[in-house]
């Protein structure tokens, strides 16, 4: 209970400050060194231990997934962030002779400028571009260097999948391995440091020496009214995403690059799963979430940084001086709700801080997803944009959307009633239906079929060229009763009852199509 008085005596002498509970505890992994980094509750590393984990966790994916077989040619698509970045960190030290078990592909590096979709002028980007070249020269790896105006000049065979299959399976991989090594052992040991230089001194896109100039001012003009075109930010997030994946899939085929490496990080890719569901692409998360992507055929995208989190690739930059550079992106210092992209990341970040296990949680769901099975890229329609198969059953469909499909392609083309030269007949008699086959689907009404294929002969010359336009309600009425004969009427019916018919038709159109 309160005592009186207690509010006016002195207050109490503090004691010293607790200890700092990073000084009592020790590495989770060797047990002796003091912790320099708290990854998860309870796991705290020391500077080596942490450097093992990370590394492991590269390494464990590349050999897990066993798609990139050696001496096979690689590109790193590197945007000069911090996974990105450090992806390219970790093929570096891999390929280096003091490693335990070295990398064995050949790597290239490309960097994409897309100053232009975030509307910076040629001066900046020269400048980024320096900065970005020096970076590119401490690599040592092959560099190219790319702008986003160059889409423009891409050519047709960006929007076709290849016919070529990707080669990935464990015997392939297990053969290719043992031809590798036993090359090796003919030629030597291990390689001398002139050939490496060799190996990787190969012809570049732009020769560091002599800086290409800005792109041409009709390409900088047409990629600033695509994007200005564009009204929404998550409609140009999607559409810069795009034209990027087009770039580097034609780079890697001019160059002879069989895989692209992306800095995909496991927050980065929980991310993209949510948002992929919000915009509608449920149906490729497979495709754009896993380790790999074989939609082009030739080029597979693989992605090694999917186990590290963001939180783990910023301590690694920051420990171990990883290379790296700023550029402003398309939605920098956007409000968290100006597109779904934003609101996701928002969302998850948010429950990441309060629940530490939201981010692995979203991340293992996404390793649940199988991809289907892949019948080559002539087994139906793709997609222009993204290379993915269309999810639309067109030969057995029960919806709307392929009932009309089917329907509207079967339709006859206009033929205005003067050139016709006689009295419309219902196309689905037997002198005329027999012959065209307009009306033999069986996934729309009688009437419907029957409304639909006069449709188009219904309107004048100048119209029907357009196609078919919203007609009201009385207007449609009265061509139906008084120009038409009803599918399925008997012979000699009474002009009332081919008025119900055709009120009949007219509302099943009005219900289905006009409404």
């Amino acid at each position: 209970m309160c005592q009186v008085g207690e509010d006016y005596g002195d207050p109490v002498p503090e004691g010293p400050p607790p200890p700092r509970p990073g000084r009592e505890l020790r590495c989770v992994k060797c047990k002796d060194g003091l912790p320099v980094v708290v990854i998860r509750a309870g796991d705290a590393f020391c500077r080596d231990c942490f450097r093992a984990f990370y590394v492991h966790k590269f390494r464990a994916v590349l050999g897990k997934n066993r798609l990139i077989f050696p001496g096979e040619k690689v590109l790193l698509a590197w945007s000069g962030g911090p996974s990105s970045s450090s992806m390219v960190w970790q093929v570096l030290e891999g390929l280096s002779r003091d490693s335990a078990k070295r990398l064995r592909f050949v790597p290239g590096v490309v960097y994409v400028d897309e100053g232009a979709a975030c509307g910076q002028s040629w001066e900046n980007r020269a400048k980024t571009l320096a900065e970005v070249k020096l970076i590119l020269r401490s690599f040592g790896f092959p560099w190219h260097i790319v702008a986003l105006e160059e889409v423009f000049t891409l050519p047709p065979s960006v929007l076709r999948c290849s016919a070529q299959e990707p080669v990935g399976t464990e015997g392939t991989y297990k053969v290719a391995v043992d031809s590798f090594l036993q090359q090796q052992h003919t030629v030597g040991s291990s390689p001398s440091p002139t050939q490496q230089e060799e190996q990787l001194s190969q012809p570049c896109t732009q020769d560091p020496q002599d800086p290409a100039g800005p792109p041409p001012a009709a390409h900088i003009e047409a990629l600033s009214r695509l994007f200005d075109s564009v009204k929404t930010l998550t409609a140009k997030e999607e559409l810069l995403q795009t034209l990027r994946g087009h770039l580097l899939l034609h780079v890697a085929r001019t160059h002879g690059y069989s895989k692209v490496m992306t800095g995909d990080s496991c927050t980065r890719l929980a991310i993209k799963l949510m948002t992929s569901l919000a915009l509608g692409r449920g149906a490729f998360l497979a495709w754009d979430t896993g380790f790999s992507d074989e939609r082009h055929g030739d080029v597979v995208v693989v992605r090694p940084m999917r186990e590290h989190t963001l939180k783990e690739v910023a301590f690694y930059n920051r420990l171990f001086a990883v290379p790296s550079i700023f550029t402003p992106a398309i939605d920098t210092k956007a409000p968290e709700k100006a597109s779904i992209h934003r609101l996701m990341e928002g969302f998850l970040l948010r429950l990441q801080a309060q629940f530490p296990s939201t981010v692995s949680t979203v991340y293992r769901t996404s390793e649940k997803l199988v991809k289907a099975p892949r019948d080559g890229c002539a087994a139906g329609p793709r997609c222009l944009l993204c290379m993915c198969s269309l999810d639309v059953d067109t030969a057995d469909s029960a919806t709307a959307f392929g009932a009309q499909t089917q329907d509207f392609s079967q339709t006859q083309p206009p033929t205005p009633l003067a050139e016709a030269g006689a009295a419309p007949m219902p196309c689905c008699s037997a002198e005329v239906g027999r012959a065209q086959k307009c009306c033999q689907s069986t996934l729309l009404c009688r009437s419907h079929l029957w409304i639909l294929c006069h449709l188009t002969s219904w309107l004048r010359p100048s119209s029907a060229a357009k196609g078919p336009r919203r007609i009201s309600r009385s207007i449609w009425l009265r061509t139906v009763t008084r120009r038409c004969t009803p599918l399925g009427a008997e012979p000699g019916a009474t002009p009332k009852q081919e008025g119900k018919d055709g009120q009949a038709a007219c509302d099943c159109i009005n219900k289905n199509i006009f409404n």
